[in-house]
């Protein structure tokens, strides 16, 4: 074998050696997602009612998106195949298919009923999402500001503060409770500049904007444990460490910590 075919080889060689090894780290992060993450198609996942309308949508998104790509990959494959040039074939260009009226009615009128679908879905949805009961369980006024939270629960005439500094976990953050199986009002507001009130596991964000009072409801499900929440609004300097805690707990559990928070005020 000459020396120009080896050096050749070896380039070759080198570039496939990274793209085998990113396709094995892909295979194994594969495998390792459970049918239940599969399920929820890559959201965390859900603790409130709210949540799993969100779920739905998502989950439909993904299955519209993926079933307009087999057919777009289908036709371009179909057409790779079967309308490839022919060998020692003239230099003519194969019939045209022009002003063919059934043809321009479909790829106009089914992106318009998949769009009105969508629209329909999201509508209802979103609907869902931000409406709003005369009597929440619980009240929670959420204040951001830079460059942590203060939330002041109101439950049955008593009231329990809890104010954070900035964190680098979550855990370290301000932790909010929460009673399982109940509605839960946020009122937002922001005395500074604008922050973004999420909880992942809510499957939901809004704004915390100065001189708005934005407000939102759900109902949470019976999952207690531990959740993660931030500022998805870049504010400042440490935007990075404005964390907190959600903490789901039983009914009576919650109870307690009412008592115990509004005797130590």
């Amino acid at each position: 074998m000459s020396p120009t075919r080896r050096s050749a080889r070896r380039p070759l060689a080198r570039r496939r050696v990274p793209r085998a090894a990113a396709l094995a780290l892909l295979l194994v992060s594969l495998t390792a997602c459970s049918a239940e993450d599969w399920s929820r198609a890559g959201l965390p996942m859900g603790i409130t009612k709210q949540s799993e309308a969100v779920q739905s949508l998502w989950n439909g998104s993904w299955i519209a998106a993926l079933a307009t790509g087999v057919v777009v990959w289908g036709l371009i494959l179909w057409s790779v195949t079967f309308h490839r040039k022919k060998k020692n074939s003239s230099e003519e260009l194969p019939p045209q298919v022009r002003y063919n009226l059934p043809i321009e009615i479909l790829y106009t009128v089914v992106p318009i009923i998949m769009v009105g679908v969508f629209f329909f879905f999201t509508a209802r949805d979103q609907n869902y999402i931000t409406s709003m009961s005369e009597k929440p369980d619980v009240t929670v006024k959420v204040e951001g500001f830079q460059w942590s939270w203060r939330f002041t629960t109101e439950y049955n005439g008593k009231t329990a503060q809890v104010v954070g500094r900035p964190a680098l976990d979550y855990t370290k953050g301000p932790e909010l409770v929460l009673p399982v199986d109940s509605k839960i009002k946020f009122d937002l507001h922001s005395p500074d500049v604008i922050h973004s009130f999420w909880v992942p596991a809510f499957h939901f964000k809004l704004d915390v904007i100065p001189g708005v009072n934005n407000k939102f409801e759900i109902d949470t499900l019976n999952k207690p444990g531990l959740y993660a929440g931030r500022c998805a609004e870049l504010c400042g300097v440490d935007h990075s460490r404005m964390l907190f805690s959600v903490k789901l707990v039983p009914q009576a559990e919650f109870d307690q910590y009412i008592a115990s928070q509004a005797g130590a005020q």
